[in-house]
């Protein structure tokens, strides 16, 4: 056994020996390069100058680790097959690759094995090192979906280049974007019930009483165009459609507390779908749930069927909207349009629906363009009557508008989708739109490790 140990050791002390020798000459010949081209820059070209010299130093040592790390697959003779189970003879070349990291680029010799039979071929240095089937390696793949989560494509290729001194061009950045929107399911977006349950339990902070969890719900519009068969084929007429989308929080004290979000140009049916799969995240025994939207139909019905004892509040703000657009075509007069609003909105905040339905079905239209804004107003009214109370909604700390939702739709479609110029394939689209749902819920790392894994 201590035999066995000092053999280790001495191993150790080889590999770190040839890794301080590699190391050594990356840094002669980097001090070379700094002496002969330092004279006269100023402190930020001598800053970018080291940081382009620096990334030779680490290459040229993480070419050796991989060398190290990766020895027993290079000097591996057979390989099993994966598809039939038959022993695997070497090629007699080793096969040679460059790859590109944030350490720049580096070249690297592995062995091949080849299965007539299947017709696969094998790689196993690189399936034991988990390299990426592209040139641009994972950890490039990664730092680039940070940018172009955020900002367009193009733009994410010039600022990744000056950053790093790698060159990934936009369409590089969109094959990534495609191949991780490609995994990004709501089960990896979608944060898992134990994180969840981890941050109620953290947001009661030991408290007797149940805090407040807010499921909103609303549509954002984005621009989309047809599909094309390529790149260069001319762009089809544009058309706005919906991305319906939730989002879940705590509300405290004085912020509120992100738990998940979700986002897609989808049908109702496939919004109500996530939301009812988002619902078995919840501990709801451990929380207060109120739902709040908008008047719009769809979102109710698919809200009260995931969330059925969820208390519902309808957006304070987008009844006061309606209210507003009624009294403006009814009263030409500022004082009476300002009477009339607050008069109802007092009303509205203590409950008393009733009472102003009363009113609106006895106001004699002033046109006709009023007459068909009070109908609607009492049929809003009246399908919302058990939404509307905020007075007591406020009294048991639950929120009155649709804020959270609304911000939502800005950062997660508005800020990436909506950019001028910018028309999107649906399939492109929500393959965004998940990515940025799991930065934002931050189970982005989750995302990652699958399109890993799926492409070994």
């Amino acid at each position: 056994m201590g035999a066995v140990v000092q053999l280790a050791q001495v191993r150790q002390q080889q590999e770190e020996e040839r890794w301080r020798e590699v190391g050594y000459r990356a840094i002669d010949e980097m001090v070379k390069k700094l002496t002969a081209e330092s004279e006269g820059k100023s402190f930020e070209e001598l800053s970018d100058l080291l940081r382009r010299e620096g990334q030779a130093v680490t290459g040229a040592l993480l070419e050796e680790v991989l060398r190290s790390r990766g020895a027993r697959e290079r000097s591996a003779l057979t390989h099993v097959c994966e598809e039939c189970g038959r022993t695997l003879s070497r090629q007699l070349q080793l096969h040679r690759r460059t790859i590109e990291s944030r350490h720049g680029e580096l070249a690297i010799e592995r062995p091949y094995f080849y299965c007539r039979p299947c017709q696969r071929g094998y790689h196993p240095f690189d399936q034991a090192l988990e390299l990426a089937p592209e040139r641009k390696q994972y950890d490039l793949q990664r730092a680039a979906a940070e940018l172009f989560t955020e900002v367009p494509f193009a733009r994410a290729s010039q600022i990744f280049e000056r950053l790093t001194g790698i060159k990934m061009t936009d369409h590089c950045l969109q094959d990534v974007a495609a191949n991780l929107g490609e995994v990004a399911d709501p089960g990896r977006v979608l944060p898992s019930r134990h994180r969840v349950e981890a941050i109620i339990e953290q947001a009661g902070n030991g408290r007797v009483w149940r805090p407040v969890l807010v499921v909103a719900a609303d549509g954002a519009a984005v621009p989309t165009r047809p599909e094309t068969q390529s790149r260069s084929e001319k762009r089809g007429a544009g058309e706005w459609k919906e991305a319906k989308g939730f989002r879940i929080y705590l509300v405290g004290q004085e912020r509120i507390e992100q738990i998940m979000s979700w986002h897609q140009i989808a049908t109702e049916e496939e919004f109500g779908e996530a939301l009812r799969f988002a619902a078995t995240l919840i501990p709801v025994e451990r929380v207060r749930v109120a739902l709040l939207g908008d008047g719009a139909k769809w979102l109710w019905a698919h809200l009260q069927a995931a969330f059925p004892t969820g208390k519902e509040i309808l957006d304070y703000y987008h009844c006061s909207e309606r209210v507003h657009h009624m009294a403006h075509l009814q009263y030409s007069e500022q004082n009476q349009q300002a009477l009339w609003i607050e008069a109802t909105m007092s009303r509205l905040n203590f409950g008393e629906v009733a009472s102003v339905l009363w009113g609106l079905q006895r106001m004699s239209p002033a046109s006709m363009e009023a007459e068909e804004e009070i109908r609607k107003l009492i049929g809003y009214l009246q399908t919302n009557s058990h939404r509307i109370n905020y007075r007591s909604f406020k009294r048991g700390q639950y929120p009155r508008g649709s804020g959270g939702i609304e911000s939502a739709n800005k950062f997660i479609c508005h800020v990436r989708m909506k950019r001028s110029g910018a028309w999107w394939y649906v399939l492109n689209g929500n393959k965004m739109l998940r990515l940025r749902c799991a930065f934002y819920n931050e189970t982005f790392d989750e995302v990652f490790a699958r399109y890993k894994r799926l492409r070994k």
